[in-house]
């Protein structure tokens, strides 16, 4: 496995990135999530699937049944994940806010990942805020993968300049 020149030793109570596998691994949280776009809580859940890849932060996966659907919109076109299967998007429009393709979702995912179908995952970046367990997470880096970066989760993570060959 490729390590970073920099790689953060885990504390207590903490995970590093570069201790996730790949392939990824996917995992039930009852951690909760809540996010809130345009200043209204568009998904509050404590029945989440974490995906942990290495040198990324986990990637939450929001059942739809804890989303505000009414919200979103599918929008035209995909993206294809070599372990996770092709996604499609959801434009979210809120009020006079709206965000084009700022949610993703597996309709068909691959056999390992099966049970996030129709599951949602949304980029932090994008949003007013995202929280696990009343924390305010920060965003992964760069506009291609949607990590959620807590006190708990140590990197270096992929997403910065320079780490594309990770």
């Amino acid at each position: 496995m490729f390590t970073p020149p920099n790689r953060i030793p885990p504390g207590s109570e903490q995970e590093s990135v570069w201790d996730y596998p790949r392939p990824p691994r996917l995992e039930e949280s009852s951690q909760h999530i809540q996010v809130v776009f345009n200043s209204v809580v568009i998904a509050d859940s404590h029945r989440t699937k974490r995906v942990l890849e290495t040198s990324h932060p986990p990637v939450y996966y929001i059942p739809p049944e804890d989303v505000k659907l009414e919200y979103f919109q599918p929008v035209a076109g995909t993206t294809f994940c070599e372990w996770k299967g092709t996604a499609s998007y959801f434009t979210i429009t809120v009020g006079d806010r709206q965000l084009v393709k700022g949610a993703w979702y597996y309709p068909q995912p691959t056999e390992p990942f099966q049970s996030i179908a129709h599951y949602l995952a949304l980029y932090p970046g994008k949003m007013d805020a995202c929280y696990v367990d009343d924390e305010r997470v920060q965003a992964q880096a760069g506009d291609f993968y949607g990590g959620w970066i807590t006190q708990n989760i140590v990197g270096p993570f992929k997403g910065q300049p320079g780490t594309w060959g990770w």
